[in-house]
């Protein structure tokens, strides 16, 4: 080996002082520096004023845009201490606020629950900031610090008096860490709306100084409201959500949950306030338990011998477990799901002694939901009949993938791409673009089945979803196994005009309910075709919209051809080749859901039966250029 190569030595080792770790990489610290990371900026300080709401301190939490970008989030909480550190020689307020894993959150006399129990939520935000300050009133004195990216401008100091108390915090995302740092008001009042139902008579006030949007959120029936807000769409079938409730060596477990007529499950967990998507061991506690309770009912009082399976029960349920504990233990910092293994026995018992004692006493209530279950198991069967029928007609065929689809040669998912196009002729002009090595296509026939309003054995018996299936190869619903998956890019190509947005939302609602782990793992993307094609001369550039149009054509001078594209099928092959199937020169789409809760609620008013919902979001949005799910 050369010396030239054999020159690592102790000076090639870097040390990340303070701060300087989450600034250099703080997709490890926020999950991403996208929209989802910037929002998540606002959830770490207002989970500040919770966890004092939550050791009863706070009663009150205010959260204002700031015209200038910035974020102000006020509580009335007993104010972060601001006395010296006996063993750092600093004040406390500056440790939090500048150093990892610093806070009262790691004290159990200080705090018995927490949302943020790893300590580097406050001090992440400081680090990724422009600037942020920090006004402390306690005492009768207001306290005063100021940070540029994360460091201290001056000690903390007195700047004032005051007999109120409480915790002032104004932030602005640093420019050159976020890929935008425009906070979405819609996006931060949903979730200050969920914080609100998860904690009983906590009033949060949202401000946006911009537009001068504002709401109060504050529910006196906490989850049995939420459960109320997340069925106002759809018709329950008994009229007040089920409530139980229970605290046990420290470990407080809350559920409300009620039927209704539709047929997907919304449970949402929460532990702590945060939001388990990947759910853990309190909601496996609550299925299991309900499951249960549920067959032993029916055996008991010998309503059917039919046994029920976990999706059986849950069929049109809306459900909220919320746990709150000590010492949660959370997979990694994303805190998506809970592994705490006693928490699992101790929902399992509440659940189902709660629940079994209510069916016994409320005969009219328990019939209406063992009829809801017992027609889900129908379906389940039905069904399963008709997946099996497909089976053995794929074994038949020369091969098991639909007869329409024009696949490719590669056999690696992680480079090989499924378009799902609009119609026989886009498809035919699909063909001649595509590069066949690695890109195939699948048309449709018109639209497809609004998935939404249909039950789990009608959506098995329709020729285009099980098409869409058998492309796919993973199989749905419990049998969904993502490594079988045939391409990791799923691309929706679509006209850009109404009824092209109408096929797109139909199929994101057929991959939402029955096939959310692509959704989820960031397989599903949506193609940007262009409306307009402006020829000058030799050259020529396209347009996804008018707004784009204008843009561009300030930009250029003389004589021009503008083309408008009606749909897919009026571009030739090389057309469709250059805008959207050549991944040098295509804008895609990426599908995310970044809050489970909303996109359950946006598909059931987009989607649903109830008309008045979707008039009212459809008024309420009419003006934005994009909606993103």
């Amino acid at each position: 080996m050369s010396e030239e190569k054999n020159d690592y030595t102790a000076e090639n080792i870097t040390v990340l002082k303070g701060l300087e770790a989450v600034r250099k990489r703080p997709a490890m610290y926020l999950g991403d520096i996208g929209v989802r990371g910037l929002h998540h900026l606002i959830e770490e300080v207002v989970a500040n004023a919770i966890d004092e709401a939550l050791m009863g301190y706070a009663t009150e939490i205010m959260v204002t845009i700031n015209k200038d970008g910035s974020v102000t989030v006020q509580d009335n909480g007993r104010g972060i201490p601001v006395d010296m550190h006996p063993q750092e020689g600093k004040s406390a307020l500056e440790l939090v606020m500048t150093v990892l894993h610093a806070g009262g959150k790691f004290d159990k006399k200080s705090y018995k629950v927490s949302g943020g129990l790893h300590g580097v939520g406050v001090s992440c935000v400081n680090a990724v900031s422009a600037w942020l300050e920090v006004k402390v009133m306690r005492d009768g004195k207001i306290y005063y610090q100021k940070y540029n990216q994360g460091r201290p401008l001056a000690d903390v100091k007195t700047i004032g008096e005051s007999n109120r108390r409480g915790t002032i915090v104004t932030f602005l995302p640093d420019k050159t860490i976020f890929e935008t740092t425009e906070f979405d008001y819609d996006t931060v009042a949903n979730r200050l709306r969920e914080l609100a139902f998860l904690n009983k008579n906590l009033k949060i006030d949202i401000i946006d100084e911009r537009t001068d949007k504002r709401n109060t959120f504050e529910y006196s029936g906490g989850i049995i409201a939420f459960v109320k807000h997340l069925n106002k769409t759809k018709n329950p079938i008994h009229p007040e959500p089920l409530y139980f409730s229970k605290e046990q060596e420290n470990i407080g477990v809350e559920i409300a949950m009620q039927y209704n007529e539709g047929y997907n499950e919304a449970v949402h967990s929460f532990v702590n306030n945060i939001n388990t998507v990947e759910h853990g061991t309190h909601y496996s506690g609550f299925v299991t338990a309900l499951t249960r309770a549920i067959n032993d009912y029916l055996k008991k009082n010998k309503v059917s011998d039919e046994k029920l399976t976990g999706p059986d029960t849950r069929e049109g349920l809306t459900a909220i477990i919320s746990v709150k504990i000590p010492n949660p233990q959370f997979e990694g910092q994303t805190k998506t799901k809970l592994g705490n293994s006693e928490v699992k026995g101790l929902v399992d018992s509440i659940v189902y002694d709660t629940l079994s004692k209510f069916l016994e006493e409320n005969p009219p209530i328990a019939k209406t939901i063992m009829g809801k279950c017992l027609q889900a198991a129908k379906a389940r069967e039905a069904a399963q009949k008709a997946r099996e029928l497909t089976r053995r007609k794929s074994a038949l065929d020369s091969g098991s993938l639909p007869g329409k689809l024009a696949d490719c040669q590669e056999r690696d998912p992680a480079k090989a791409e499924l378009f799902i196009v609009e119609g026989d002729s886009a498809a035919g002009t699909g063909i001649g673009a595509r590069d066949r090595k690695f890109q195939a296509i699948m048309p449709l026939r018109g639209k497809i089945l609004n998935v939404e309003k249909a039950r789990v054995d009608k959506i098995f018996k329709n020729n285009e979803i099980m098409n869409i299936i058998m492309a796919l190869g993973t199989g749905v619903g419990e049998e969904l196994d993502i490594k079988k998956l045939r391409y990791h890019k799923i691309i929706i190509l679509t006209d850009a005009d109404s009824d092209g947005n109408h096929i797109s939302c139909l199929l994101l609602t057929f991959f939402y309910r029955q096939v959310k782990k692509l959704i989820e793992n960031g397989y599903i993307y949506i193609a940007q075709p262009p409306l307009f094609k402006v020829i000058k001369g030799k050259t020529s550039f396209y347009a996804r919209d008018e707004n784009v149009l204008k843009e561009k054509l300030k930009e250029i001078s003389g004589e021009y051809v503008i083309q408008r594209f009606k749909g897919l099928g009026e571009m030739d092959a090389d057309e469709l080749r250059e805008t959207v199937m050549d991944p040098e020169k295509r804008i895609l789409k990426k599908v995310n859901i970044s809050d489970a809760v909303l996109a359950d609620k946006m598909f059931d008013v987009l989607m649903g039966d109830e008309v008045e919902p979707r008039r009212e979001f459809i008024m309420q949005h009419a003006k934005e250029a994009n909606i993103d799910v």
